[in-house]
C-alpha cells in the first residue's frame, strides 16, 4: 500500500474523494509537491471513472503527462518531474509554485488570453461541466433549500429556465478553461503568464465559463472583469456573448453553492433565515449578493 515518506509536509487538499492527500518534499535538494490520488472503488460515483465527466479522478496525471498545459498562453501548470502510476492509483510530482497575489483583473485577462489556446484534441477534455453539476442538483430535488427563503421566487423562475440558458452555452463557442479557476488555484506567476495548479477540470466550455467562476472569487466587479477577460481574448466581437456565458456561470453556479450551504444547516436549532449569517453560510450569500446585477440580467 502506498505512503508517504516520513518528514514529508502535508497540505491543504480538496474535498474531491480521490485525493488521498497533498505533501511538501524535498527531493534532490528542491522542494516538490507530492500529489497522491486514489483510484475508484466499489462505492464511489461513477462519475470519478467517467473520462467524459469533470470529475473524472485521472484527467490532473493525463493533464501532466501529455504536457498540455506547459507552454500555454495566460494560464500554465507547474513544472512537473514525474507521474507515478500503479494498481491503486497515481503519485503526481511537480515543483513547488510560489504564491504571489495575482490581482483579479490581471488573472481575468490572463483567464481570456488562455481561452484563445487552441483546443487539443484529447477525447478526455471536461465537458459541459455546469450542465453535469446542474443534473447533480437536480437528481436531489432542485434548489429545495432556497425554496425556503426570499429567494424562493427568483430561484424557482431560474431554476425552470436553466435548460433554455445550458442550451446557449452549448451553442456559444466552446473555449479551452482550466474550470476551477479560484486564488487557491491561480497563485503563482511567471512573466506575464499566472501559474496554476489543479488541473483536474481542464476542458471546454462556453466562453466567459472562467470568467464566471472567477468572479465568484475575487473582490473586483464583473464588469471591469468582463473587460479585462475581454482584452485578453483580442477579439471585442465576443464581448456579448462572453458576458452572456460569465452571466449564466456566476449566476447558477452562486444560487448551487448557496443552496448546498444552507442545505447542511437547515437542519440545525433556529429559524432558517436566522443561519445566513453562520460561518459556513455567509462567504455564499455574500457570493450571490454580488451577483444581483446578473441575477437581474438573466430574470429579465
Amino acid at each position: 500500500m502506498w505512503q508517504p515518506e516520513p518528514g514529508w509536509q502535508r497540505l491543504p487538499a480538496g474535498a474531491s474523494p480521490s485525493v488521498v492527500g497533498v505533501w511538501l518534499a524535498t527531493e534532490t535538494g528542491r522542494e516538490v509537491v507530492v500529489k497522491r490520488l486514489r483510484g475508484p472503488v466499489d462505492g464511489d460515483e461513477p462519475e470519478l471513472s467517467d473520462w467524459r465527466s469533470f470529475a473524472w479522478w485521472e484527467r490532473e496525471p493525463q493533464v501532466a503527462l501529455h504536457g498540455l498545459v506547459a507552454q500555454t498562453p495566460g494560464l500554465r501548470g507547474p513544472v512537473t518531474v514525474r507521474v507515478d502510476q500503479d494498481e491503486e492509483g497515481t503519485t503526481l510530482v511537480q515543483e513547488v509554485v510560489a504564491e504571489v497575489d495575482n490581482p483579479g483583473l490581471f488573472a481575468a485577462r490572463a483567464l481570456g488570453r488562455f481561452a484563445r489556446t487552441p483546443v487539443p484534441e484529447e477525447p478526455w477534455l471536461a465537458r459541459g461541466q455546469l450542465r453535469e453539476r446542474l443534473a447533480r442538483t437536480e437528481r436531489r430535488g432542485g434548489w429545495t433549500t432556497l425554496a425556503r427563503t426570499t429567494l424562493a421566487d427568483v430561484a424557482d423562475h431560474l431554476w425552470r429556465q436553466r435548460g433554455r440558458h445550458l442550451d446557449a452555452l452549448d451553442t456559444a463557442p466552446q473555449v479551452l478553461q482550466h474550470g476551477d479557476p479560484t486564488p487557491a488555484n491561480l497563485r503563482g506567476r511567471a512573466g506575464d503568464e499566472v501559474v496554476a495548479i489543479d488541473w483536474s477540470s481542464l476542458g471546454t466550455g462556453a466562453v466567459g465559463h472562467d470568467l464566471g467562476l472567477w468572479a465568484l472569487a475575487t473582490r473586483e466587479d464583473f464588469e471591469p472583469l468582463l473587460a479585462a477577460y475581454v482584452e485578453g481574448l483580442a477579439d471585442p466581437d465576443l464581448a456579448p456573448v462572453a458576458a452572456a456565458g460569465a452571466r449564466t456561470t456566476a449566476v447558477y453556479t452562486s444560487l448551487s453553492r448557496l443552496d448546498w450551504a444552507l442545505r447542511r444547516v437547515a437542519d440545525g436549532e433556529g429559524a432558517l433565515a436566522g443561519k445566513y449569517s453562520h460561518p459556513s453560510v455567509a462567504p455564499y450569500v455574500h457570493a450571490m449578493q454580488r451577483q444581483a446585477a446578473q441575477i437581474e440580467a438573466l430574470l429579465g
